[in-house]
């Protein structure tokens, strides 16, 4: 709080000067990294050593060079008791020190200290005297003179801020206009937001959460602790962030490199899988049963078809000089039905076949005449008599060509497919128009889908240590199983909302999402209270749960700001009004989304162009004023929304109510609904 009392407008000055400290020693440390990467070229090491010190050197460098402009810290801890006892910590996005040895003028957030930040209470203070927080002014970067003022909240004193109420510094920078990327929240973590953020790596734990109360930002935090924690597990198995779709990758991109991580790889799903272009459509029939687990069953049926034990009905006959070693057609029938029962990677069953088929070679060879060399057991396996057994029983075989083969051939697709999927289902999965070969093949989104399915079944793909993955309810049990192929032994974040899923095959229980995710165990941690929309808004958009097909806890609001206009017309004033509604809106500070059904989103984008309103796209980080499908507005927020007609959202598509219910949801300050129709609820 500011006050003209002279003790707090000391205070600001004393906290002034500290933040200008903070500046020159990470002034300092930007420069020093610069220096030791030329001082480390010339350390004496192995050429190998001196490679591997120079990239880290050189990546730490650079990661110092492009740390975001802004305040330094955004809060203090004065200590009265514990291990701290005496101490004074400020907290900031990341450390900062004068010399390494010397104690940090700016603790990280994510160190254990700090976790008093977020947790204490008057009830249970965990030694903390004073929680201090500073307001910023809006868009500071960095200048000390930007630190505007400070509140204190006695703990040991029994003063802390209620559930029902936030601190008035946390509300401003909550309710702050949205222009712009997405923001960190290190400043306004939640202690049950702490509680996730900080959980055990080891763990997977999945995030319902209603709309605005900070799932993803939730789950981009735990990423960045998690790099903080455990720096060298991470780097060795890596780490993934996977959204929906590009525009929400932009949205959240400068999360991350505001808490200090900029390595991290953000992507989609449909990147990671993506062995071909998109260039094909599916009917959603079709979509629906490519995207059936049932699917992985028909898959693993045709790869494995081409195996046979009867691949060579007579002996294996191996040259070796002059002399031919035998091995009986009973005895290779018995290897690979082993290799199969065992159920490795096709690509790993082929290699066990070669093998033992090599080892039974080598023991007939060992008997008459010694021990053989690694040369020329290694002869032995590449002999051209072993390639051509193993090509007859276990072929090699590309994804591309198991897959086509059943889009294209009714025969294999039936004898695949038996007793799994019915003929109507069987005929949807057909290509109207067959290509000469799958090197022509125009593949959907569903069909990478299918091909990395069988591309697992050969190799298992790249691993990482840890997968956070967003908007999760929207996922279809065959693309839980590309994520979970990528996550065998690490761990995951899921974050959704059962009541935002709007694809053909969302969800409807996490159980099975996290079943079909490889982490049955996961548990469901449900995050109700928002802090960015506004009360009314959603007890509004609450209306619409009882009409979606999902058991989810309604959301609830602790902010009683905001407005919610409902703007009825007629069918002929509807462009109209959404231009009056969009000046009006874009006449109040922040962001404005202008959102309308995919097939209505041309006609408003001219109405407001005739009527000389600037339109960005909706990809632009700083857009003023954007015009969104609705199938895109997932994940994205804008300080005030215009809804334009509900009904005609609505009946979009299948799952069109849980499409408005994320429409609706989507505004931190205002939502205007402007309608020609009747609401649909």
């Amino acid at each position: 709080m500011t006050s003209p009392d002279p003790s707090l407008q000391d205070a600001l000055r004393h906290e002034r000067a500290h933040h200008d400290r903070c500046r020159a020693a990470l002034t300092a440390m930007v420069d020093g990294a610069g220096e030791h990467v030329v001082t480390g070229e010339d350390v004496s090491a192995s050429g190998a050593d001196a490679e591997v010190l120079g990239y880290r050197l050189r990546s730490r460098a650079k990661e110092m060079r492009e740390l975001p402009e802004g305040p330094l810290f955004f809060g203090r801890l004065d200590f009265s008791g514990g291990e701290h006892a005496g101490q004074r910590y400020h907290l900031g996005r990341l450390r900062v020190s004068e010399d390494p040895a010397a104690p940090p003028l700016v603790v990280d957030w994510r160190a254990p200290v700090s976790r008093a930040f977020y947790q204490a209470s008057a009830g249970d203070p965990q030694g903390v005297a004073v929680r201090r927080r500073f307001g910023w002014a809006p868009g500071s970067r960095g200048d000390s003179a930007d630190l505007t003022g400070l509140e204190d909240e006695h703990l040991g004193e029994g003063e802390s801020e209620g559930e029902s109420r936030v601190s008035d510094i946390v509300a401003r920078e909550i309710e702050r206009p949205r222009v712009g990327p997405m923001r960190d929240i290190a400043a306004t973590i939640q202690p049950e937001q702490d509680d996730l953020v900080r959980g055990d790596l080891a763990v997977s734990v999945c995030v319902q959460g209603a709309p605005g109360t900070g799932k993803t930002a939730v789950g981009l935090h735990r990423a960045a602790y998690l790099l903080y924690t455990h720096p060298q597990r991470i780097r060795r198995g890596g780490l993934l962030i996977l959204g929906p779709n590009r525009t929400f990758l932009s949205y959240i991109a400068a999360v991350l490199p505001a808490l200090g991580e900029t390595g991290v790889r953000q992507s989609t799903l449909l990147e990671e899988i993506a062995r071909h272009p998109v260039t094909g459509a599916d009917e959603e029939r079709t979509a629906v049963v490519k995207h059936d687990v049932r699917m992985a069953q028909v898959l693993r049926r045709a790869l494995y078809a081409r195996v046979s034990g009867e691949g060579a009905a007579v002996d294996l006959a191996v040259p070796d000089g002059s002399y031919r070693w035998r091995v009986a057609a009973g005895e290779l029938a018995r290897i690979v039905a082993d290799v199969r029962a065992e159920e490795p990677p096709y690509g790993v069953g082929r290699e066990r076949v070669r093998s033992r088929v090599v080892r039974c070679v080598q023991l007939r060879a060992e008997r008459r005449a010694g021990p053989r060399s690694a040369a020329w057991v290694q002869r032995v396996s590449r002999s051209r008599a072993v390639g051509a057994y193993v090509d007859a029983v276990w072929p090699r075989v590309r994804a591309e060509e198991v897959v086509a083969e059943l889009l294209t051939d009714p025969a294999a697709l039936g004898a695949a497919s038996e007793g799994l999927l019915d003929a109507d289902e069987q005929k949807a999965l057909l290509w109207a128009r067959p290509p000469r070969s799958w090197k022509s093949a125009s593949w959907s989104a569903a069909d990478l889908v299918l091909l990395d399915e069988v591309a697992g079944l050969v190799e298992h793909p790249e691993a990482y240590g840890h997968l956070v993955v967003d908007e999760a309810q929207d996922l279809s049990p065959m693309e839980c199983r590309a994520i979970a192929r990528r996550a065998p032994f690490g761990s995951l974040t899921v974050l959704g909302d059962l009541a935002q899923g709007t694809t053909p095959w969302a969800a409807r229980s996490w159980d099975t999402t996290l079943r079909h995710l490889g982490k049955p165990d996961a548990a469901v941690v449900p995050l109700t209270t928002g802090f960015r929309v506004p009360k009314a808004v959603v007890a509004f958009a609450n209306r619409l749960l009882a009409r979606l097909d999902v058991d989810v806890p309604a959301g609830r609001s602790l902010r009683g700001d905001g407005e919610l206009r409902l703007r009825p017309v007629s069918d002929g004033e509807l462009l109209g009004a959404v231009v009056d509604a969009v000046r009006d809106a874009a006449a109040r500070e922040g962001s404005v989304g202008v959102v309308a059904a995919d097939a209505e989103v041309e006609r408003v984008r001219r109405a407001l162009d005739e009527a000389g309103i600037s339109v960005a796209d909706p990809s632009e980080p700083a857009a003023r004023v954007s015009v969104v499908p609705a199938t895109l507005v997932k994940g994205l927020e804008y300080d005030h929304v215009v809804a334009v007609e509900p009904a005609a959202i609505a009946e979009s598509e299948e799952r069109g109510l849980h499409r408005l219910y994320v429409v609706l949801t989507r505004a931190v300050s205002r939502l205007e609904v402007v309608h020609g129709r009747p609401l649909p609820f």
